[in-house]
């Protein structure tokens, strides 16, 4: 398989799996009905995340989580945890309207950046994904440890056109969104959703 072979080939499978509708696409939407920026903020977290992720895979400590049963659990829960938290917190205590002022949009801007990475660094099965999924796009003759890093960014550079179209359709929905009735739905969804992916984690194994 040449270069070109591999990125096209990962490129390919990498975007059905950027499609596919996720916590990160819950976490995005939901910041969306604060405002494009916010939404925007969200993307930049998950996809540093990501990075963050595939710069420790090539540098083999993601190769810990699979190998180590203790490390691999000690992330899990820590990221359960988390999920479980930000979706109680949605379902009992959901916003009935949106902030409004410049410092509240930065914080809500920042709050969403901060979930974003959070989630994906508590999430190992991000790492155990990359290790067992990247491997099979190298091709032989390169250096394995940047040419991992290198489909990393590829994965995280389609995540975030995706998330760029999700947001760029929000748009036009702005009032829609920013409805009282709206914004206590889409907070109890996410909260849904994010609990679901929680007990989904938590009750994940390590292969």
């Amino acid at each position: 398989m040449t270069i070109m072979q591999s990125l096209i080939a990962f490129t390919a499978a990498a975007t059905v799996l950027t499609l596919t509708p996720g916590v990160d696409t819950a976490m995005v939407l939901r910041s969306a009905t604060t405002g494009p920026r916010s939404a925007a903020f969200a993307a930049l977290g998950i996809g540093l995340g990501c990075l963050i992720w595939g710069g420790a895979v090539s540098l083999g400590l993601g190769a810990l989580l699979a190998a180590s049963e203790t490390a691999f659990m000690i992330v899990k829960w820590a990221g359960a945890a988390y999920l479980l938290y930000l979706g109680v917190g949605l379902l009992l205590k959901p916003r009935s309207a949106l902030a409004v002022g410049s410092a509240s949009t930065d914080g809500s801007a920042g709050e969403a950046f901060t979930r974003g990475l959070v989630t994906n660094l508590l999430n190992p099965k991000i790492g155990v994904f990359y290790i067992t999924f990247l491997p099979q796009f190298i091709p032989t003759g390169v250096d394995p440890a940047g040419y991992s890093f290198l489909l990393a960014g590829v994965h995280v550079v389609l995540g975030t056109l995706w998330f760029a179209v999700l947001i760029a359709a929000t748009v036009p929905l702005g009032r829609f969104l920013a409805r009282p009735r709206v914004v206590k739905t889409m907070d109890r969804l996410t909260g849904g959703v994010f609990i679901a992916f929680g007990l989904k984690l938590a009750l994940s194994r390590q292969g």
